[in-house]
């Protein structure tokens, strides 16, 4: 048996192990890249679809409400009543800003969900066709 020589930083890793470690890097940028789903064609919950917008829904609601009920307090308090005016507003648009840009994230997930089911479709035709 022939014995590797050694390098000349003095570890005995052959260039073979070295290969091997530049090649398991490029795997694990792979798995760890931002688009797994592309990935991995797992089927995810409705929760892991939807946690987000509905997160952005939810607190945009509160925040509206709680600028109704800031706004509304500007009406009945009389000390203070210049805070109230400005704050009440601001929470009200913030929250009014949220609350759409949430219900508006909706359709356009289902919209991409479409799109994906439907790709995958026609490559699993196309894959189906061509590798006979």
């Amino acid at each position: 048996m022939e014995i590797p020589p050694k390098s000349p930083d003095g570890s005995e890793k052959s260039p073979q192990s070295k290969e091997l470690l530049t090649s398991n890097t490029a795997s694990t940028l792979c798995i760890s890249s931002r688009s797994e789903s592309v990935w991995t064609s797992a089927s995810r919950s409705k929760w892991d679809i939807y946690h987000k917008p509905v997160i952005v829904v939810s607190v945009g609601a509160a925040v509206f409400l709680f600028g109704i009920v800031i706004t509304s307090l500007s009406c009945i308090q009389t000390e203070n009543k210049n805070v109230y005016k400005m704050c009440g507003p601001a929470f009200l648009s913030l929250g009014l800003m949220l609350l759409v840009c949430g219900l508006v994230w909706i359709p356009i997930i289902r919209k991409k969900q479409k799109q994906r089911q439907k790709s995958q479709f026609l490559q699993s035709l196309k894959s189906f066709f061509f590798n006979r």
